[in-house]
């Protein structure tokens, strides 16, 4: 499992603009769960080889009356995920007084690493800005000018040193797919889990967000192995106290990272909101197989189901290869039927074509469509072959391969899906462009090249 940084302070004191800096990439930003956590964001980093999660919380209005009124909601719940804690405070404003609520929290928490960085430092005197900040009681603050870059290399470096090792979760002895039931607080997710064991094993209680750990249920159906993964996990229901803190996005998160088929739940009466949509995009940047379960199919009237039907079709075109079905997980109807979407998605993830064959379907997709020309000059796509499994990645070798755009791109793709008959998965296309062998090198003239250079060169001079 990847580590995980979280992002603390009052407001606009550049948590955003760091978060940034540490993800790297306006991409980055993989869900925004307003309804759930309020402000709280996820992203994805990777620095010299390290992968971790990094969340940016809201920022903490000092109109609140305590410290955990200011917690609670956002910070709380994020910094318990975390390994690594940056508290951001405002080298302009000086120590404030919801920073001071925020350090005492903080120097109460044992296991994790704590982290003061006191940011829009640029044209102060570091010795005289930052002495005040000592009384924080959290160590040397670590000055930085996010916006400008300056300082942001160092504080990765300590970010680095203090992030644990990955974990390796835990491997089954199973040659089948592992399962994500992925989806929004109180869709059906634990209910779908235990439809499809047949039994009781996730506790069921009528509540958003009544479970939070993941958890992992090896299996076997019809003689085949199979690995479910709950990302709600199991919680007892006196521990049940507030829907926000026992939702963990985090263990999503790292389950879809483990997982090898990502079944995402939806709610047939809300329809389908922006939370479903980040958790979509997330499963499909990590390239993992998709199958769409809309839940509580049963009881709507015909005019709402095909109202359902319309907004899948609008508002999921992108994943169009994926398989829908309306199920009902509560009484069980449709979700035998999920099974063989899951089996059809998990052997076109990770089938294995060999580079004659791949070739040769490049060959028929670009006859049918070449690609675009560049200054004039034709792209060519020569051959091909297959990158990995899991998802399918193709690489393809020609020249110009940089200048290709989207559409050609989504082109290949699709045409790739059909001549595989791939199902349910993405398919990740990598161009490589052979090196030119004449690039550095200048030829020799000719002796008529060189007089006809001599000519124009004294035209040039009068």
């Amino acid at each position: 499992m990847e580590p995980v940084i979280a992002i603390v302070g009052r407001p606009n004191v550049g948590k955003s603009t760091i978060f940034n800096k540490l993800t790297r990439s306006r991409d980055a930003i993989v869900a925004n769960f307003s309804g759930l956590t309020r402000d709280r964001q996820y992203g994805e980093g990777n620095v010299e080889g390290r992968h971790f999660i990094v969340i940016d919380t809201g920022g903490l209005a000092e109109e609140e009356h305590s410290v955990d009124s200011l917690m609670v909601n956002q910070s709380l719940a994020a910094i318990e995920e975390a390994d690594v804690v940056l508290f951001v405070v405002d080298a302009r404003a000086g120590v404030m007084a919801g920073d001071l609520s925020i350090a005492k929290h903080l120097r109460k928490i044992r296991g994790k690493s704590v982290y003061l960085v006191a940011n829009k430092s640029d044209g102060l005197n570091a010795d005289i800005a930052l002495a005040e900040f000592y009384s924080l009681g959290l160590g040397d603050p670590i000055a930085t000018a996010a916006a400008h870059n300056h300082g942001i290399k160092p504080l990765i470096e300590y970010v680095l040193d203090a992030l644990p090792a990955e974990q390796e979760v835990e491997e089954f002895e199973t040659t089948g797919p592992k399962i994500a039931v992925l989806g929004r607080p109180n869709v059906g997710k634990s209910t779908l889990v235990n439809r499809m064991l047949g039994e009781e094993r996730v506790v069921v209680f009528d509540m958003p967000g009544t479970t939070r750990d993941s958890i992992y249920i090896p299996y076997e159906r019809n003689g085949k192995p199979y690995t479910l993964i709950d990302t709600a996990g199991v919680r007892r229901r006196g521990k049940v106290k507030e829907s926000v803190e026992k939702f963990s996005v985090i263990k999503a998160l790292q389950a879809i990272d483990d997982s090898n088929v990502v079944v995402l739940v939806l709610d047939a009466a809300e329809g389908i909101v922006d939370q479903d949509l980040h958790l979509l995009g997330f499963a499909l940047e990590r390239g993992r197989s998709i199958v769409i379960a809309v839940n509580k199919w049963d009881g709507l009237e015909t005019y709402h189901k095909d109202g359902v039907k319309r907004e899948v079709k609008r508002r999921l075109h992108f994943v169009e290869y994926a398989k829908v079905h309306y199920i009902s997980a509560l009484h069980g109807t449709g979700v035998g039927d999920l099974y063989g979407s899951i089996d059809k998605a998990y052997q076109s993830a990770n089938l294995k074509v060999s580079a004659s064959l791949v070739t040769r379907y490049l060959e028929d997709a670009v006859a049918a469509h070449q690609p675009p020309a560049v200054n004039g000059r034709r792209i060519k796509l020569r051959f091909a072959h297959y990158g990995g499994t899991n998802p399918p990645s193709i690489i393809i070798h020609g020249n110009q391969t940089e200048s290709i755009p989207e559409t050609y791109r989504s082109y290949l793709e699709n045409s790739f899906r059909s001549a595989l008959k791939l199902v349910g998965t993405p398919v990740r296309i990598i161009f490589k462009t052979g090196d030119n062998p004449y690039e550095t090198r200048k030829g020799k003239l000719t002796r008529r090249q060189e007089l006809y250079k001599n000519k124009k060169e004294k035209r040039k001079k009068h």
